[in-house]
C-alpha cells in the first residue's frame, strides 16, 4: 500500500461509497484510515479499500457512470 496515495484518494473514496449507498463501509474505511495514521498498521486499510474497489466494480457494472474510472484506478494504485 502506497501511504501517500492513499492519503490523497481516501476522502473521496469514503465519499463515493456513501453516494453509492455502501455507509456502513464507509465508515469503517473512515475508521481504519484514523486508526492507520495514528498507528501505522495498514491491515485494516487495506483491507476496506480492497472491499471499496469491489463495491465501485460492481457499481460500475450496473451503471458505468456510477463511479468514475480514474477513482477506480487511483484506489486500486494506492492499494497496490
Amino acid at each position: 500500500m502506497d501511504a501517500v496515495k492513499i492519503e490523497k484518494v481516501v476522502a473521496e473514496v469514503i465519499g463515493k461509497l456513501e453516494k453509492i449507498k455502501e455507509t456502513e463501509l464507509a465508515s469503517e474505511l473512515s475508521w481504519c484510515w484514523v486508526s492507520f495514521q495514528n498507528d501505522g498498521n495498514p491491515v485494516g486499510v487495506i483491507e476496506k479499500g480492497t472491499l471499496a474497489l469491489a463495491a465501485f466494480k460492481e457499481a460500475r457494472e450496473k451503471n458505468s457512470k456510477a463511479v468514475a474510472k480514474k477513482l477506480v484506478d487511483d484506489l486500486e494504485k494506492a492499494l497496490a
